[in-house]
């Protein structure tokens, strides 16, 4: 059974950091893209970055370029996501996903595991 568990979210002032992980288990992750989401109240639930298995290709969303990063421990079972010069509209639940094979997707559908989220609010 696979699970997915989101941690370290919170609230932060504008202008912080804060690092989100992804412990995954009932799975081999280095064989997974892994991507992370996340959904404002009365939004859609928007892409933020992904990884391929192996680190070599990584996406982002405009939004969050040059602030966000995205990193894993595939022996570890964990993924990251690193998050700095926070601001308010970055506030929202955000979701790790898995998706199986190498390749990684910038849509949710392409995804075939999620977590139950954790929730990041920024105050300003």
């Amino acid at each position: 059974q696979v699970q997915l568990v989101e941690s370290g979210g919170g609230l932060v002032q504008a202008g912080g950091s804060l690092r989100l992980s992804c412990a995954a288990s009932g799975l081999t992750l280095s064989r997974y893209a892994m991507g992370w989401f996340r959904q404002a109240p009365g939004k859609e639930r928007e892409f933020v970055t992904a990884s391929d298995w192996s680190e070599t290709d990584r996406s982002y969303a405009d939004s969050v370029k040059g602030r966000f990063t995205i990193s894993r421990d595939n022996s570890g079972k964990t993924v990251y996501l690193q998050m700095s010069s926070l601001k308010p509209e970055d506030t929202a639940v955000y979701y790790c996903a898995a998706r199986f094979g190498v390749g990684l997707s910038t849509r949710d559908l392409g995804y075939d595991f999620w977590g139950q989220g954790t929730q990041v609010t920024v105050s300003s």
